[in-house]
């Protein structure tokens, strides 16, 4: 699934092609994605101009002039195609600026959704309201964390994967950070001391920031619109590396939590 940096990826995409731009032509092609495709999307946003985009968690925003806002989540294989060289059955809604460009939402899985709220609401849409800090935010720090953890006995990785503590983790980067933190993605959460939830806030920011500037990391369908492949798998630490070296020196483990793989070193994650 897309995460925080594939998301951030595809927003500067689309910004390039997106902002300032009349929007001539909006037409969803079938009725859903993982939930129903609002009803009055094309008349809403044909003919208006898009004043901004940005990134919320895992969320795309895109502004118009009209004071509506588009939100959009790539799912499990959504992702945007610049200027596709051809439409396909898996192109569910296709979107043409007043330059001629044209943008087509991919998403074979369907698991992805489109939805319309007004701008000024947007922070009151279900998925935002008890949605925590983002993580390159000034709001996410060693202090509100400590806080938030505080007499938590769940793991310090299921901690990090809910949303309502920090938004936009995913599974690669929560086991990246953690190991670059040193941390065992099994240890409690609120037994964790403040000098090293430090490291891990550090440790977040890095690995998040570094798979931002590789364009995200490229697993199964996912692209940037410009349809370049994101690199950062190329940097993993730990994600998909079970058996193979860590950088400390040990080998890099798996083993499954709640249907998810997590993988880690026991030589240098305590």
């Amino acid at each position: 699934m897309p995460e925080l940096p594939e998301v951030e990826t595809t927003v500067a995409g689309l910004r390039a092609v997106l902002q300032g731009s009349v929007l001539t032509r909006v037409e969803p092609r079938r009725a859903d994605l993982r939930f129903p495709i609002p009803v009055d999307l094309r008349q809403r946003l044909t003919g208006a101009t898009v004043t901004g985009l940005s990134r919320r968690a895992k969320y795309g925003l895109v502004e118009t002039d009209r004071g509506d806002m588009m939100v959009f989540h790539l799912g499990m294989s959504g992702r945007w195609r610049i200027d596709p060289a051809e439409i396909g059955a898996h192109d569910h809604l296709l979107i043409e600026t007043g330059a001629g460009r044209l943008l087509s939402l991919n998403d074979p899985r369907r698991f992805g959704s489109i939805d319309l709220v007004r701008a000024e609401d947007w922070q009151a849409h279900a998925p935002f309201i008890r949605m925590g800090p983002e993580p390159l935010g000034p709001d996410f720090d060693s202090a509100r964390l400590a806080a938030v953890l505080k007499g938590k006995a769940t793991s310090i990785k299921a901690a990090l994967l809910d949303q309502r503590i920090v938004a936009g983790l995913g599974n690669i980067y929560v086991c990246e950070a953690l190991n670059m933190a040193g941390i065992a993605p099994t240890r409690a959460a609120g037994k964790i001391s403040r000098p090293r939830l430090a490291l891990l806030v550090d440790a977040i920011r890095a690995v998040l920031s570094a798979a931002i500037s590789a364009g995200g990391s490229t697993l199964r369908d996912y692209a940037r619109p410009d349809g370049e492949l994101g690199y950062f798998s190329k940097q993993w630490r730990v994600y998909g590396r079970e058996g193979e070296s860590c950088a400390c020196g040990g080998t890099v483990a798996r083993r499954v939590d709640g249907g998810r793989s997590t993988f880690f070193c026991p030589n240098c994650q305590k």
